[in-house]
């Protein structure tokens, strides 16, 4: 986006607020509140806000259950053994996937095990595992422990992506050189769609095509893709990627998980897999068979019955995001951001630096601030005033201007805020 466009006074904000079309979605989440009036929440990359009708959805099934008991299960208005699939059509448009290809279930750590179980099949020749350094630590902690469980160590089993020294962020072309020139050794490349500190996104189309080229299985936590990025999954060809649902998506705290497993995928009874009740053909699961005959498609990877109130919440952002539809909410993600990176830059006091790359096809809505100094206490301060980013250490402070809810007139009140706090530390 040409920054060019932007002016640094409120006035602009307010004039961009008014002719914002999605602008009338803000009115329909909750705001933390301080004495004056609505914080400053820029903070959608860690814990989504809560839609209005999330109560209204949860009450009905709380409801039921008091109404019905055990028959809400099949007599409820929205009956709970197959509640799920009222999100499945929402999560594949959300996802750029067929239906056949997504599940909401489990959380995203548990999401990932199941699909390194099924896609992580290393070899003497092919064992290891390819991430980016500074991944979140629980996909850390996940691939190591799948490498130790099949015999190997992370030691000489995985790889790790690093910048280039003095940069923050890593280069599309030493992605591909590194996957071109230890693919034959890779068995599976997991990639985070966007990384959590440095807000960087991956061109995921190009690192599968490498990969598979490599004979690589692909596979990508979207935890701060989904519901941030346009995302593309069938067309791209991950064999599968998982996310969870309480950041962008706004399911709310530990919110239900989502699933992709690509339709290539879908009828291979043989794929190793840990199997769990819901997951066996629906046809005859209160058989109570033995033997384990999986549904099609990535149902086919559920292990227990969902939980129906996490879905119920998750199921109202759901339904809002399909009525502001992704492309537009990506267009004005955009220019949030980009608005945000110019307010700034207005300030010349080289107390900080943004590490996420300028380009808006290499970020989402979080920028990610190196601050120099007095980071941690600087952004205490910033939230004892109400205004809200989260911190990572060492001297990272994250903040997301998100479409469905926030308007120019918050980034301009942060950029505010934060310029004066900055300027105030000794």
């Amino acid at each position: 986006m040409n920054t060019g466009q932007f002016q640094p006074g409120g006035e602009f904000a307010i004039a961009m607020d008014e002719r914002d079309p999605l602008r009338e979605f803000r009115q329909r989440f909750l705001f933390p509140k301080r004495a004056d009036g609505d914080c400053v929440y820029l903070c959608g990359h860690s814990l989504g806000l809560q839609p209005k009708a999330a109560a209204q959805y949860v009450e009905q099934e709380l409801e039921e259950w008091a109404r019905l008991g055990v028959e809400g299960h099949v007599r409820a208005k929205n009956p709970w053994m197959p509640y799920h699939r009222l999100l499945t059509e929402r999560v594949a448009e959300l996802v750029g996937a067929h239906p056949l290809e997504v599940v909401v279930m489990n959380s995203l750590t548990v999401n990932l095990h199941l699909m390194m179980v099924s896609f992580y099949r290393p070899t003497a020749a092919r064992h290891k595992i390819l991430i980016e350094r500074g991944s979140f630590p629980s996909d850390q902690y996940a691939v190591k422990s799948q490498i130790r469980f099949h015999g190997f160590d992370p030691a000489t089993s995985l790889i790790e992506l690093t910048a280039r020294p003095g940069e923050s962020c890593l280069r599309a072309e030493d992605i591909e050189s590194l996957i071109g020139r230890e693919g034959h050794s890779i068995a599976l490349i997991l990639l985070g769609g966007v990384n959590y500190v440095t807000g960087q996104a991956f061109d995921m189309a190009a690192i599968t095509r490498c990969g598979h080229a490599r004979g690589c299985a692909v596979g990508f936590d979207l935890a701060h893709a989904a519901g941030n990025l346009v995302l593309k999954l069938h067309d791209w060809g991950p064999d599968f990627a998982a996310w969870c649902s309480y950041k962008y998506l706004n399911g709310g705290p530990g919110c239900i998980a989502g699933c992709f497993v690509h339709e290539r995928h879908a009828r291979s009874p043989d794929l190793p897999r840990l199997a769990g009740w819901w997951g066996h053909d629906e046809q005859s699961r209160f058989e109570m068979g033995e033997n384990f005959q999986p549904m099609p498609g990535a149902e086919g990877w559920q292990l227990s019955n969902p939980p129906i109130l996490s879905l119920a919440a998750l199921r109202a952002s759901l339904d809002i995001f399909h009525e502001a539809g992704m492309e537009r909410l990506r267009a004005k993600s955009v220019s949030l951001t980009s608005y945000l990176e110019f307010l700034l830059k207005q300030d010349a006091s080289r107390k900080f630096s943004v590490i996420t790359p300028s380009g808006s096809g290499q970020r989402g809505s979080q920028l990610s601030i190196q601050i120099f100094q007095n980071g941690k206490s600087l952004c205490a301060r910033l939230a004892s005033e109400g205004v809200l980013g989260d911190w990572r250490e060492p001297d990272i402070f994250r903040v997301a201007p998100v479409s469905l809810y926030n308007s120019y007139q918050d980034v301009f009140r942060f950029a505010q805020r934060f310029a004066a706090v900055v300027g105030s530390e000794a």
